[in-house]
């Protein structure tokens, strides 16, 4: 049944009451959801700042930024939304952390044979690691954003749930925050349908109600990967090699590695198939392919840990090693600071570099990063 947007705003409004008085940053993108979670904040009476991130200079790329987020003109519809609702705002310089965090380690995973997953790095290390130091700098206790992720506060601390849109739902780029940074993240918009963010949008008539949603990633609008890799020097991803089965058997050459990554179908050219990619060897710039019955995976090793809660005896575990996965039933083997988990039924494959993301239900535990695919 569709609610109203007085309906809508007076539920969330409820909800943030508690916090009235209170500062928060509010992570503004300039897209839409961003812009409705900074106006539904101020409608509860928190004390706002509104901050945008630039992270990038766009004036790199000799193409049309259209469709992508945190460029200049994503700065200037964050300032105009801060304008009409009525909040202070500042842009702040965040290159050289996302440099440092998020494309340096970008560029050498594909040089080296791994996919990597910048937005988790960016939220784990820019949006909610250098962002609150700067809540801290200016005495506020919350970072809000406008993921579409669900967080309750109980007796025995904070629970982060998917988004109530499963069709919007980023708890899986949230799986490696640990849980002193969750403590002091908000998600108003997390139990919103997409359709309901716009119609709040319309309804205080915000700059970008009518905005298009960027798609590809943010440093790279085009969404030309390949280019972008050349243009950074990962000289390493390009040297020419073998491609092979299982087996050994050649089946092909290769322009370099940092054309493929793990479980790719599409583009690969070779006759018999069809083929999975299923391995990715740097060293020796080779690109090992089998058939899709041969290419699901029974395990992945995960590093780089983080937990919001652990899970409980009796619980029943998922995961999703791909963000398009549906999370799947699973156990989990601690050796040291390695987690060795096992999925109950074999799965189409992942590849090292992307997320782990743990569940219990539609409450997201943590997460870590693949480091090993196992078959």
């Amino acid at each position: 049944m569709s609610r109203s947007a007085e309906e809508i705003i007076s539920r969330i409004v409820a909800d943030l009451k508690p916090l009235q008085g209170v500062r928060v940053i509010a992570a503004m993108s300039g897209g839409v959801d961003s812009s409705v979670m900074a106006v539904l904040l101020k409608e509860a009476g928190l004390d706002v700042i509104g901050v945008f991130l630039n992270v990038w200079e766009y004036s790199r790329e000799d193409v049309n930024r259209h469709g992508s987020c945190c460029s200049l003109e994503d700065s200037y519809d964050a300032r105009r939304v801060a304008d009409a609702i009525g909040i202070p705002f500042y842009a702040m310089d965040m290159q050289e952390e996302f440099r440092r965090d998020v494309i340096d380690p970008f560029i050498n995973d594909y040089e080296t044979g791994r996919t990597p997953n910048p937005c988790e790095r960016c939220n784990r290390f820019v949006k909610f690691g250098a962002l609150l130091k700067v809540a801290d700098q200016l005495e506020a206790r919350y970072v809000a954003t406008g993921h579409y992720v669900q967080r309750t506060d109980a007796e025995d601390g904070i629970h982060i749930y998917k988004g109530n849109d499963a069709k919007k739902d980023q708890s899986y780029f949230l799986a490696t925050t640990n849980r002193a940074q969750s403590e002091r993240i908000l998600f108003p918009v997390g139990g919103l349908e997409k359709d309901d963010t716009r119609k709040l949008a319309r309804f205080f008539k915000l700059p970008t109600a009518e905005k298009h949603e960027s798609q590809d990633i943010c440093f790279i609008p085009a969404g030309d990967r390949i280019a972008f890799l050349k243009r950074e020097g990962a000289s390493a991803g390009f040297r020419p090699g073998n491609i092979v089965d299982l087996d050994g058997n050649y089946l092909g050459r290769h322009e370099g590695i940092a054309h493929y990554t793990l479980g790719q179908r599409k583009g690969l050219g070779l006759p018999n198939g069809p083929w999975h990619v299923v391995g990715l060897d740097g060293t020796i710039a080779e690109v090992v392919v089998a058939h899709p019955e041969d290419a699901l995976i029974s395990a992945v090793d995960i590093e780089e840990i983080s937990w919001i809660r652990q899970p409980e005896a009796g619980e029943t575990l998922t995961a999703k090693v791909r963000y398009q996965m549906r999370p799947a039933a699973c156990s989990l083997r601690v050796e040291g600071e390695c987690v060795h988990l096992i999925f109950d039924e074999r799965q189409k494959p992942t590849a090292p570099g992307q997320v782990a993301a743990f569940y219990v239900g539609d409450e997201l535990l943590g997460g870590g990063i693949v480091s090993k695919v196992c078959d």
